[in-house]
């Protein structure tokens, strides 16, 4: 049963992640109400489970020797991509836009807190 819910709370988790960026930070705009949601926590679901570990694995002498600040980085990447995949796709009326880099930054630290806290739930 725990195999299941699962990947569901890890959509739930990452849709409210997000959530929680945009209401918290500054600079960070999104459109698509509620289905915008959906479709992060499922495409940030899919990034954190496949892509976010071997990428982990490849950078860990960075993690290391920053005593995990590159983490920050590998979250702002991924928060880019998930901005660039909107892009992409062209989802009709679903957008996430960052105001600068430092917008980037400050998301990226919220929603890896999150995410911790998530995972140490698990």
């Amino acid at each position: 049963m725990g195999l299941l819910i699962k990947p569901f709370i890890g959509i739930l988790a990452n849709g409210f992640a997000l959530y929680l960026v945009i209401e918290l930070v500054e600079g960070v705009t999104y459109t698509g109400g509620f289905l915008f949601f959906v479709i992060a926590g499922i495409v940030l679901g899919l990034v954190n489970l496949i892509v976010k570990p071997i990428i982990k694995i490849v950078s860990l002498p960075f993690i290391f020797i920053t005593g995990g600040l590159f983490l920050i980085v590998i979250n702002v990447g991924v928060l880019w991509f998930f901005s660039y995949f909107l892009e992409v796709a062209e989802f009709r009326d679903l957008s996430l836009d960052f105001q600068n880099f430092s917008s980037y930054v400050i998301g990226a630290v919220v929603f890896g807190i999150i995410n911790w806290g998530v995972n140490l739930i698990d």
